[in-house]
Order: structure tokens, then sequence, then C-alpha cells
């Protein structure tokens, strides 16, 4: 699936679409890996996402703390976490965060931002988002399945 969006009410609605077309996993905890450049917006289609599953408290980037987490009251999910992994040398500093127990829960929804930075620690199972920018300014988002 992919989508151009020209503004944030169309990142929204892609937003909307991805959640409505998302399985979440039986066993583990779903992951999303947020793909993309510097500033191509990786936080902003993560703070769409919140909006609509309810977060009420403000989802800006965890570049300094690493990883923020929200309670969700969702059906399919209890708990949403948003990493930033671009400042981590390796997947080892992931673990110190409690990533084992975190991917264990099927009731967690995982986005990544700069999943390449801890590839290995990666389910191998998990969506895959890629957002660029165009010619024209505009963000394109290309949704791989897992």
């Amino acid at each position: 699936m992919q989508k151009i969006s020209k503004n944030i009410k169309e990142t929204e609605d892609f937003a909307k679409n991805f959640l409505n077309k998302l399985k979440s996993y039986k066993n583990k905890a779903t992951v999303v890996g947020l793909y993309g450049d510097l500033g191509a917006g990786k936080t902003t289609f993560t703070q769409q996402i919140a909006k609509i599953l309810g977060v009420k408290k403000r989802v800006n980037s965890p570049t300094f703390v690493i990883m923020k987490n929200y309670d969700l009251k969702n059906k399919d999910f209890e708990k949403m976490f948003h990493l930033d992994a671009y400042r981590l040398k390796n997947e080892k500093e992931l673990f110190v965060l409690g990533w084992e127990e975190m991917i264990k829960n099927p009731k967690h929804l995982i986005f990544i931002e700069w999943p390449e930075q801890i590839i290995k620690a990666m389910p191998q199972k998990h969506h895959k988002i890629l957002i660029s920018h165009t010619k024209e300014g505009h963000r394109k988002f290309n949704f791989k399945k897992a």
C-alpha cells in the first residue's frame, strides 16, 4: 500500500487506514518499524496513530529519552510504545529498556523510529512503513506487510 500525503489530515487518514488493516499477533507484541530520513515524518505519523487511539498526552519525539509509553483504552492494545533508536549504538542498549518483556506482550503496540539501528533485535515479522519526501515536498508512505 502506498499513499502520498499533502497535509496532516491526509497523514491522519493514512494512519486510520493503517490501524484498520493492522493485524495484531496472538503471542507477541505488534511492532511497526518506521523507516525514513531525518524529518521524513516518522514522529508525525506516530502522533496521528496516538491521537486515533485516544492518547491525550502530547506525543513528541523520544530522541533524547529513547522511549515513551502511553496507556490505551483499546480492544486490541493496552499500551503503545514509541522508541527512537537513532542514538542507540546497537541492540544491546535496547535490552536495558526491557525490550524482551515488551515484545512478549500481545497487548503492546510498538512504533520504532530508526529500526535499522537495532535490526538484529527487531522481530522477523514486523510491519514496515517507509516514509520519504516527494519532489513536490509531500510525504510518501509505503507500507510493507510483515
